[in-house]
């Protein structure tokens, strides 16, 4: 079915339609897709579409008999990375296009997050299981749930992470003092948030204040029950000069969450800011 170019109103509404639904109703490709397209107001994504349909085609057929993690780690690095040619990109790594995944499908390089969400996507549509893995500085994919489990990098187009080279990962971040213990399955509107961090952090970085504020109302508009989220909408709402909206968002995350250190930390943020 040709999917229609989609117009303003109707993409706020996609946007939003983002934010309600369950967590485990959320298709990664498709909403990566959502939120690239509030930045191409008039590309046609069915070609988007179709070249995901075209990888997943092509998947089924390279692992018709991928019975085990291993195997199927073997048919996504098979088309992804060799046939497709996803992979990392090394050479602009803070180019925000990476973080971009209407980008990502024309370039064929991107973040590790994002070619993740590909990897998981495609993964998914077969049935299989897979789950994007958040690593401290990196993220990594997860193939199989129960026996043999297998761990790759499509940043580094399929290769196969095992268990030193993940301790290797980790430690390279958090420093020898402490255990490894951070990596765990993210869920799915995690990914899409750390997918806008970064382009949000970039934006930052280049002085695009405004931009980055953008994107944080995208996150809280998909991730409405994310209390850092607001926390960073009401910091750069200040920034900008408007301290109704700070409060406003900050009073929000008072709304979603009974944790002790986050309403206390919220009350004293608002305490000091100044009286209109």
């Amino acid at each position: 079915m040709r999917r229609p170019a989609p117009h303003v109103g109707a993409m706020d509404e996609d946007l939003q339609r983002l934010g309600l639904i369950d967590e485990e109703d959320i298709a990664l490709d498709e909403a990566a897709l959502t939120l690239a397209r509030l930045d191409h107001g008039d590309v046609d994504l069915e070609p988007y579409f179709d070249m995901l349909d075209a990888i997943e085609t092509r998947l089924d057929i390279i692992g018709a008999d991928a019975d085990t993690a291993l195997e199927r780690a073997d048919a996504l690095a098979a088309v992804l990375g060799e046939e497709f040619g996803f992979v990392g990109d090394q050479s602009s790594y803070d180019d925000p296009a990476n973080a971009d995944l209407i980008a990502v499908l024309d370039r064929r390089r991107g973040l590790p997050v994002s070619l993740s969400i590909l990897w998981v996507a495609m993964a998914r549509r077969l049935g299989w299981s897979a789950d994007v893995l958040d690593v401290p500085g990196h993220v990594l994919v997860l193939l199989g749930a129960e026996a043999a489990p297998v761990i790759v990098d499509p940043f580094a187009g399929g290769a196969r992470v095992d268990a030193e080279r993940l301790a290797a990962l980790v430690m390279a971040h958090v420093g020898e003092r402490k255990p490894v213990t951070h990596v765990s399955a993210m869920p799915n509107r995690a990914i899409l948030i750390r997918l806008l961090q970064n382009q949000a952090s970039r934006a930052e970085q280049a002085g695009k204040g405004r931009r980055a504020l953008a994107l944080y109302a995208r996150m809280t508009v998909v991730a409405p029950t994310y209390p850092h989220v607001w926390w960073e909408r009401a910091r750069l709402q200040l920034v900008d000069a408007d301290v109704a909206a700070a409060r406003g968002s900050l009073g929000a995350v008072l709304e979603i969450t009974r944790d002790a250190a986050w309403r206390r930390r919220v009350t004293e943020a608002l305490e000091k800011l100044p009286t209109e």
